[in-house]
């Protein structure tokens, strides 16, 4: 890195989902890949599922920038997660209760929802083939993959690609197993980040429960996944399996999901500081 001593990092997640947050607004981070991993690793770095960095915003309209590496070094573009602990961040600096967040998915909207609980516009969910993407056309309501026992995903973009498999028992599910394959799969040339959904009440409820595990591409099986979340209750929206308002239940907690009349997505769920601390020169090495 430039700088010539340790920089600070907070480690920070939301419903365990992890992150490590280094703040680049007054100094510039050399972040190679072999450093990524390194501060990633659970082992003999600070741990985490992404890492996160806080960048000097690019215009007059963000607040920030916010740049996202998976635990295998290579960059994303959404973090639903990672968007409300850095807007937490720079609200609770700013005094603020609104903040904007640009990401390489867009300009993100956040707002304060109570003591640590924050609210974001996740934007409009991408469905078209092209945007997911695939590698060929196809109907994104029912993809044709099929690994083991999940089959018939729907494909959602939500900043990264998702697909979202249903399925009657999510804890029967070999996710461990079946993840890494169908992250791989061919159909997706940028991989996908893998759900596996069960509805849990009636399409006439007010609001939908849906029971979420996720395997998250360059990350492996994380506690929650935000985009993941909000791909969910899309892709159950458009198979007419829940209202488009709903409880995702992950392994880490609950989120709140709605697909808002305007067609963006609104996130709503808490954050957490872990802890703080400085990067020892041997991770930076």
């Amino acid at each position: 890195m430039s700088q010539t001593i340790a920089p600070p990092f907070l480690k920070m997640h939301g419903l365990g989902n992890d992150f490590v947050v280094l703040d680049a607004r007054a100094h510039a981070f050399d972040l190679t890949p072999s450093r990524i991993r390194a501060i990633a690793d659970r082992r003999t770095g600070v741990g985490c599922d992404q890492l996160v960095v806080i960048a000097p915003p690019k215009g007059q309209v963000s607040d920030a920038t916010m740049l996202i590496y998976n635990a295998d070094a290579s960059e994303v573009s959404a973090c639903g997660n990672a968007s409300r602990c850095v807007a937490w961040l720079l609200m609770t600096q700013s005094g603020q209760d609104k903040v904007v967040i640009e990401t390489r998915a867009g300009l993100l909207d956040a707002e304060l929802r109570g003591d640590h609980l924050v609210a974001v516009d996740m934007g409009r969910p991408r469905l078209d083939w092209r945007e997911i993407p695939l590698a060929e056309p196809g109907d994104t309501l029912h993809l044709g993959v099929r690994v083991g026992p999940l089959s018939d995903p729907v494909g959602v973009n939500m900043g990264n690609p998702h697909a979202v498999f249903f399925v009657d028992d999510v804890q029967a599910v070999d996710l461990a197993t079946f993840g890494p394959v169908l992250e791989h799969y061919a159909l997706f040339p940028e991989r996908a980040n893998i759900e596996i959904a069960q509805v849990l009440s009636p399409m006439d409820a007010a609001t939908g429960r849906i029971r979420m595990r996720v395997w998250e591409r360059g990350s492996g099986i994380t506690m929650a996944c935000g985009t993941g979340a909000c791909a969910t209750l899309v892709a159950a929206a458009r198979r007419g399996l829940s209202p488009r308002k709903a409880e995702i239940i992950l392994d880490g907690g609950t989120l709140a999901i709605e697909w808002l009349p305007d067609d963006h997505v609104l996130m709503t769920g808490p954050v957490a500081t872990s802890f703080v601390g400085t990067l020892d020169p041997s991770l930076l090495s």
